[in-house]
């Protein structure tokens, strides 16, 4: 028997007033979808077949003939949405507690459909308030179906608290868990929203995000300045607000300024060595590769071919690649003063 049993709630039927409930308290809100749409017209069609989960309110509350929702936000919504004024629920004996009422709170979505990730961190950040202990928590997490390996409670269990655009973003699938975590650690709040935004708007991959936050985390270190500013420079938002140019091309541009930015000398040495490398007249089945970041002095010759007659060729193109003056200056670094 789990040491963390799901209690048996005790509850009495009745009709209460949807002016008497209180939808503004998401204490027990464990679901992050708001749609009313088919749901509100399944109650108009076959009427509310499920009745919400409330608790009423202690008596020495400002308003104790409101009662809370534990369990029903959507259903709530719904009924208020169609013009219904007042709906069967099942009430809450008095002295259920609030632990109790959040264990309701998870069961009642778990059993509906796995629970995404922000579903999940508001279920762990709930727990977390009965449950300091990290092991205690994951113990009383796996009663209820959750997961209860302490790291993946240790990384979820904040992200309900970050801001709504990272939220949106991971439920959109935008941003990925270890980039949310990243931007949950930046020391200025807003700088994570920037962030989130500037993913959502160029979907791009993890890499890219990871590269991105790190080329702006470094230009901010290195010129003393804040990751706010560097959003907000007129390059960087003139490249986001170009009507003239798709997501894809506003990626390039935005990646191609951050790293001339950031590495001013690398830059330039790659648009000249790019510029150069034409004309040694490779064409698409040879290819120069330079050192990594121009610091070695190792180059590397990558030659493509699918038979003994296209390798054969390729004595060609290096008998010309040798004598092409071109290829001396390369190596040399001329090009690139």
């Amino acid at each position: 028997m789990s040491d963390y049993p799901i209690p048996n709630p005790r509850f009495r039927i009745d009709t209460v007033k949807l002016s008497c409930i209180n939808s503004e308290d998401h204490t027990c809100r464990i679901s992050t979808d708001t749609r009313l749409g088919s749901l509100t017209r399944s109650i108009r069609n076959v009427g509310l077949i499920q009745p919400p989960l409330l608790i009423q309110s202690e008596p020495d509350t400002p308003h104790p003939e409101f009662f809370t929702i534990v369990c029903g936000f959507r259903r709530i919504a719904a009924c208020r949405d169609i013009g219904v004024s007042d709906v069967e629920a099942r009430i809450l004996e008095p002295d259920t507690t609030a632990l109790d009422c959040i264990k309701f709170a998870i069961t009642d979505n778990a059993l509906q459909r796995p629970l995404n990730l922000i579903e999940m961190s508001r279920a762990f950040y709930r727990l977390s308030e009965f449950f300091k202990d990290d092991p205690a928590l994951g113990r009383a997490a796996a009663a209820l179906g959750l997961p209860e390996n302490l790291s993946v409670v240790k990384k979820i269990k904040k992200l309900c608290i970050m801001s709504q655009p990272i939220q949106n973003g991971i439920l959109s699938n935008t941003i990925s868990l270890p980039v949310a975590l990243e931007l949950g650690r930046l020391e200025q709040p807003d700088a994570g929203i920037e962030f989130a935004r500037l993913f959502e708007n160029l979907k791009l991959s993890l890499n890219k995000q990871r590269e991105i936050i790190t080329l702006i985390k470094e230009i901010a270190l290195s010129e003393d300045i804040s990751v706010l500013q560097v959003f907000r420079e007129t390059p960087f938002q003139d490249i986001l607000s170009s009507e003239e140019s798709d997501r894809n091309q506003k990626t390039r541009a935005l990646r191609f300024y951050l790293r001339q930015r950031r590495f001013p000398a690398i830059t330039y040495a790659e648009q000249a060595y790019e510029k150069h490398i034409k004309a040694l007249g490779l064409g698409n089945s040879a290819k120069l590769i330079p050192p990594n970041n121009f610091e070695g002095t190792v180059y590397s010759l990558n030659l493509r071919f699918q038979n003994l007659e296209e390798l054969k060729g390729q004595r060609t193109t290096l008998d010309k690649m040798i004598r092409n003056p071109f290829l001396e200056k390369i190596l040399i670094r001329q090009v690139f003063d």
